[in-house]
């Protein structure tokens, strides 16, 4: 099969009359080897449903569609949306029935609908749009529990994020909420030069396999909401950040003890299970 370079993205992109925006984070990619890496890194297996999100012109969709996978694209521009299935037909024709394109923004679009032609999605493979990497993320782990696996290109600042540990410079709110889903680590670095237009940014690649949250009673938005109270202040301590989020310091601090966290700690050093037992804690003081 043959997949995007340099000067099929441009005819495409001529063809269509578009040029990549800012505004929507697009960036495409123009290398195939690229492509074929981020494939191979997925894991991504003959005949599995795997969502892809912002594909653009298509590069990442076609290396997907030559593994033999199938394919629902999420596509926010109307105008890429409706070119993808003729980009499919033109380079790739013998996996036309396998894809599947809804025009839409990632953040909204109904996701438990996307089983209705294969079955329950298990991957996620994206060079996701750097503006919404994060909450697109995790909006789909969230909305797809079917989603065993994911590889997700995004800005290397982000990557690093994702997989951060904790104490680290880089933990923060998005390290903790991917450890509700599972485990994440750093799998390569992506060029800004396979990109067109180049960005000023380096790219990484970050490997997800879900894994069970923490075993509690809180709901995940209830955790999520002591994550975020948790890193508000980030350079008081954690029971001072907690306060409004627990009524009061001492609500906080009580919660706290109750699950085993010193309250001299700050928010930067406790992974999620600890923000799901402070949850369960503040409910059980109620």
């Amino acid at each position: 099969m043959e997949l995007l370079g340099p000067v099929q993205v441009r005819a495409l992109a001529e063809e269509l009359d578009i040029r990549p925006t800012k505004k929507l984070g697009q960036n495409f990619v123009i290398d195939a080897n690229t492509v074929r890496k981020i494939v191979r890194d997925a894991g991504v297996q003959p005949g599995e449903h795997v969502i892809e999100v912002g594909p653009g012109v298509g590069s990442l969709t076609l290396g997907l569609l030559e593994a033999g996978a199938k394919v629902t694209a999420i596509e926010i521009d109307p105008i890429l949306a409706g070119a993808l299935p003729n980009t499919v037909a033109k380079f790739a024709p013998e996996t036309q029935d396998q894809l599947r394109v809804v025009e839409g923004d990632a953040l909204q679009v109904d996701l438990a609908d996307l089983d209705a032609r294969w079955g329950e999605p298990t991957a996620l493979v994206a060079n996701l749009p750097y503006n919404v990497s994060v909450p697109v993320l995790l909006r789909v782990l969230a909305d797809c529990p079917s989603i065993e696996h994911a590889l997700v290109m995004v800005q290397a600042e982000v990557a690093d994020r994702l997989v951060a540990d904790p104490g680290s410079r880089t933990y923060g709110i998005p390290s903790v909420k991917l450890q509700w889903f599972g485990a994440a680590r750093r799998v390569g670095s992506v060029s800004p030069h396979v990109f067109w237009p180049v960005p000023r940014v380096d790219s990484g690649l970050v490997r997800f396999d879900r894994a069970n949250p923490p075993d509690c009673n809180s709901s995940r938005d209830e955790v999520f909401r002591c994550i975020d109270a948790g890193f508000s202040q980030r350079r008081k301590s954690l029971r001072s950040a907690l306060a409004n989020w627990a009524g009061s310091t001492a609500r906080a601090e009580e919660a706290m003890m109750a699950a085993g966290v010193s309250p001299s700690l700050r928010g930067e050093v406790l992974r999620v299970g600890d923000y799901a037992g402070i949850a369960d804690a503040l409910q059980r003081g109620s």
